[in-house]
């Protein structure tokens, strides 16, 4: 199959990496688990035993109405709680051939639905954010937009910054997450040629 390339003539693409099936049930878990994997988990409680104090018994064992022990025990305020919630793990468990089965059907339904573009390159080289915005403007790019660029320049990464709504990243730090969110996502030719290689 063949993809577009804005400026010069089409460029012949791997059926299996931009042209199969979308499976909504794959992508969403790997989704949810790469969200998860970026949660810190320090929700953090103290138990009786953690909680700064004596144990001393708070007062004598008869004649004083409820037997008591330490001002510490979770009835009491400022003392520990019953259950006490403790730092943890969201992370789940997801595969190699998961995690390029979810990439490859996003690319193939936001190739479906028209929302690729590619480019021979960004033509920015100056640090400029004016020139990424011209060059966006240029593309036809509005939304939330991911820029897949390899070997680029630093200088399209400082021309990026400003750019409310631009991610520009090279083939390795592409994640799912942002490819789901995209309005468009541009490659260049050569970052194309990276994925294949990637994922075919």
């Amino acid at each position: 199959m063949e993809i577009n390339v804005i400026g010069a003539k089409p460029v012949a693409v791997s059926e299996t990496v931009f042209g199969k099936e979308f499976r909504e049930d794959l992508v969403h878990q790997v989704v949810v688990a790469y969200r998860n994997a970026g949660r810190s988990g320090t929700k953090a409680q103290k138990t009786r035993s953690e909680v700064n104090g004596t144990t001393k018994k708070s007062k004598k064992q008869k004649g004083g109405g409820a037997r008591h022990g330490a001002l510490k025990a979770p009835i009491f305020r400022g003392g520990g709680v019953t259950f006490a919630a403790k730092p943890r793990s969201f992370a789940q468990k997801i595969n190699r051939k998961m995690f390029r089965g979810a990439m490859i059907s996003i690319l193939s339904e936001l190739n479906r639905q028209g929302r690729i573009d590619l480019v021979e390159s960004f033509g920015v080289e100056q640090p400029k954010t004016k020139a990424m915005v011209a060059k966006l403007d240029e593309l036809k790019a509005t939304g939330r937009v991911v820029l897949v660029a390899e070997n680029a320049p630093e200088a399209l990464f400082l021309a990026a910054r400003n750019v409310p709504y631009l991610h520009v990243v090279d083939v390795a730090g592409l994640d799912p997450v942002s490819l789901v969110g995209a309005d468009k996502v541009v490659l260049t030719v050569e970052s194309v040629k990276r994925i294949e290689e990637w994922l075919a």
